[in-house]
């Protein structure tokens, strides 16, 4: 196995040398084909490698730009230091997907139906998704839960009695003695209210995000966020008055027709809230999003991050006082670039490494969710889906229990 990586690394890096001579251009990660760099510097640090050795096999064997080389390795060495006193080996983690939101925007791939044609679905949703919670949690009664995280979709477009009731019925089903997280997405600002997050923080919930993706008006319009700047303020200033003091904030480069001047706007405004975490995101234009589906609608736009918008995003997450802490590519980002998370010491996204770097198993219970199952000691990693029809999930609850169950059983 070890002689057929070699062989295909040296054809990939041969191909691209060929290609990058040919046509003039250098990408930033060079030949690099994995969605998951910092795996690779993980593994050279294991077998000795110090940091010139690192930069010199991300430089010299893939081609990559010698900046993300030390991204990467700033990466793994935040990773490692958070992961040192964590038992996550002998633990798992949960992600439970709430699939509703209050638009689906443009970039938008992931389960997600509008709230308000979908509403009358969610008690049935409800219903099926605490079938699944009641296996999920009598077959991992005797496994430690290290962390939880509620995504989506917008968890927060259902309402506050129905959040109170789902993380109720979450704490009264799982053992929460070795929980180091709890995180909700409450992503979009027009799904926030002050009970919604008030049932939050009286929950217990450690860490949210609220996300605006951008603070360019004309841009939220494009991309049917359906929220406008001063929503996002007002639910940042709700989460601040209320006690939050983990909070999360995704922000994407390259969006529709936004200069850097655009997206330095951006993010000198959001440095002033101070969010303990900041998520930097490239374009993705992804298959099943309606920006792919519609491209032709949108060939006139410019879209796609720069290298320039980018440093400058990590250039003030520096000057924040946020590192970088995990980070991840994608196949359809416009510019060959990545994704990455910074936050402040202490306040690491733990479910985001473990999920990202595939050091744990990962139960996912909801529609559109892909549980991961993860072999260590076998170099193993099984995947397991769950429909993503919000009306089939509801109606095949119990097969997606039984496949659960049967990767359960099989080890």
């Amino acid at each position: 196995e070890d002689v057929n990586k070699a062989l295909r690394d040296e054809v990939k890096r041969q191909l691209y040398d060929i290609l990058s001579e040919y046509l003039g251009r250098k990408l930033p990660w060079g030949a690099l084909t994995g969605i998951r760099p910092v795996h690779i510097v993980n593994g050279l640090m294991d077998n000795g490698a110090d940091d010139d050795g690192v930069i010199s096999t991300f430089v010299n064997d893939y081609r990559a730009d010698e900046k993300k080389a030390r991204l990467s390795l700033r990466v793994a060495k935040t990773e490692r230091k958070v992961l040192a006193n964590l038992d996550y080996k002998n633990g798992y983690s949960l992600y439970i997907g709430i699939p509703f939101c209050p638009t689906t925007c443009l970039y938008c791939s992931f389960a997600s139906y509008p709230i308000g044609r979908f509403k009358n679905m969610v008690r049935d949703y409800l219903r099926a998704l605490f079938k699944e919670i009641d296996y999920v949690s009598a077959a991992m009664k005797d496994v430690k839960l290290t962390s939880l995280y509620i995504g989506g979709g917008t968890p927060t477009s259902i309402t506050a009695e129905q959040l109170k009731r789902l993380i109720d019925k979450i704490k009264s089903s799982f053992d929460f003695s070795d929980l180091v997280e709890f995180t909700v997405e409450a992503g979009r600002p027009d799904s926030i209210t002050f009970d919604k997050l008030k049932v939050l923080y009286d929950e217990g919930i450690t860490r949210i995000s609220i996300n605006p993706q951008t603070m360019q008006e004309k841009t939220l319009k494009l991309i049917g966020r359906g929220h406008t700047i001063e929503q996002f303020l007002t639910a940042f200033d709700m989460a601040r008055e209320i006690g939050f003091d983990d909070i999360n904030t995704d922000l994407i480069m390259g969006l529709p027709d936004e200069s850097f001047l655009d997206v330095k706007d951006t993010i000198d405004k959001i440095s002033k809230l101070k969010p303990e975490n900041l998520t930097i995101h490239s374009l993705a234009i992804k298959r099943a999003a309606n920006l792919n589906i519609e491209m032709d609608n949108y060939r006139r736009h410019k879209m796609g991050a720069t290298d320039e918008m980018l440093t400058y995003a990590d250039q003030i997450a520096t000057d924040m006082g946020l590192i970088p802490y995990y980070l991840y590519r994608q196949k359809n980002i416009p510019g060959n670039f990545e994704n990455v998370g910074y936050s402040l010491p202490g306040k690491e996204g733990i479910y985001n490494i473990l999920m990202m770097e595939e050091m744990q198993t990962v139960l996912a219970l909801g529609a559109g969710t892909v549980s991961k199952f993860v072999y260590p000691d076998e170099g193993r990693i099984e995947r397991i889906d769950n429909v993503k029809d919000l009306g089939l999930y509801i109606e095949r609850i119990d097969e997606m229990i039984d496949r659960k169950k049967a990767m359960l059983l099989r080890g």
